[in-house]
């Protein structure tokens, strides 16, 4: 396989690291700016959904410039906005940054995928797109343990200079070694969302959605939940974050393993029942460290057991649009963070977040029920032609 997938990879790792490099240090955030626990788990929010919109959108404008340019482009205005971030004095500054990262970062992440495409040999294609999800679900379960041990001994604001420090190196990287790559047709995101009349199909997609919706309820918030239920400081809370990355990052293998040995929708099925379990357990085990822990490893290494097989699901369920469900998981997944740290920010204001394992429990239950809902359906039967229809 091409050697310059791993670069991409990196560059999608580096612009997922920024969506929740901030959730480890909210309260330091919010004590800062002055602002509310909830309100600065927006910033969170509010790049999920920029993320998940934005995606679809801009690679349809952009869709007739040279794919090298456009990434060189894209990453530029990347770095300013994390610049943007890292010297904001207030609260609508840094709102004005996470939105322009995450479009701009939307952007790259679906270049990433495409340039690979593009360069690897056909056989090779699969592997290359895994490669650069991989990047992509590493990021979001390091970011935050990277933003909260930076945060920590330098202060809020430096993990955005770090991760602009990342863009610089990215940029030049990929104005160095990669070569120019003209545009290809893309599917309109009309073309796209009509994929989703099939219930089959949309039920697994809203798996996702629910399923991150459940995750993120209390994800975005451990850290205040860590030092009130459990009372850690901040070096057991960067070693709590550490354990939730590596079980987290072990998972997605035992997912793929659990998904290749008794198939994709026993494994989902199974999955989420098991993350159900431990995430509802988690407020009645803050007593003991050890039990705690056990239970936090099983919730962190199954929240991304799921996304290979449901991946293998989806590519299982419409093989002839497999590319196209690709992309909607990835903006399902972020409207589930997008949805799931909102809902969060919900409860930790107007209860406290000691509920929020409880109240991501109920929608990881919703998940169950779609899940099922979609694996018994039956299989619509539609062509390319369908498809590429306008």
């Amino acid at each position: 396989m091409n050697k310059k997938v791993y670069l991409l990879a990196l560059v999608a790792f580096v612009v997922g690291t920024v969506e929740l490099i901030i959730g480890g240090i909210l309260d330091l955030v919010a004590e800062d700016l002055g602002v509310s626990l909830g309100e600065a788990g927006l910033l969170i929010t509010i790049f999920s959904l920029v993320f998940a919109i934005a995606s679809p959108i801009l690679l349809t404008a952009t869709a007739k410039f040279d794919r090298k340019k456009l990434m060189v482009v894209t990453l530029t205005v990347f770095f300013l906005g994390n610049l943007m971030a890292f010297w904001s004095p207030n609260y609508s500054t840094i709102m004005a940054a996470r939105i322009i990262t995450a479009a701009s970062g939307s952007l790259l992440v679906v270049l990433a995928v495409t340039i690979a495409s593009a360069i690897v040999a056909p056989e090779y294609r699969g592997r290359a797109i895994g490669t650069i999800f991989m990047g992509i679900s590493g990021s979001l379960v390091l970011g935050v343990p990277i933003g909260l041990t930076i945060g920590n001994a330098f202060g809020w604001r430096a993990p955005f200079l770090f991760i602009s420090i990342l863009t610089l190196l990215s940029i030049s990287a990929v104005a160095l070694t990669l070569g120019h790559i003209a545009p290809k047709p893309v599917v309109s995101v009309k073309e796209q969302l009509r994929t989703l009349k099939d219930k089959k199909i949309f039920t697994a997609q809203f798996t996702s959605f629910l399923f991150l919706t459940g995750h993120l309820a209390l994800y975005a918030y451990l850290t205040p939940f860590l030092k009130t239920e459990m009372g850690l400081d901040g070096t057991w809370v960067s070693i709590v974050y550490f354990i939730f990355g590596v079980a987290a990052v072990l998972g997605g293998g035992v997912g793929g393993f659990l998904s290749d040995k008794f198939g994709s929708e026993k494994s989902i099925i199974g999955i989420i029942v098991m993350f159900a379990i431990a995430i509802f357990s988690i407020p009645y085990v803050t007593f003991s460290l050890p039990l705690f822990l056990i239970a936090m490893i099983i919730w962190s290494a199954l929240s991304w057991a799921i996304t290979p097989a449901q991946q293998n699901y989806l590519i299982n369920s419409a093989p002839e649009t497999s590319d196209i469900q690709q992309s909607l998981n990835n903006s399902a997944l972020h409207f589930g963070i997008a949805f799931g740290s909102s809902i969060g920010g919900i409860v930790i204001e107007q209860a406290s977040v000691v509920h929020n394992a409880t109240v991501g429990g109920v929608f990881i239950l919703f998940s169950l029920a779609t899940a099922c809902f979609s694996i018994t359906r039956g299989k619509e039967s539609y062509d390319q032609k369908t498809v590429h229809q306008s």
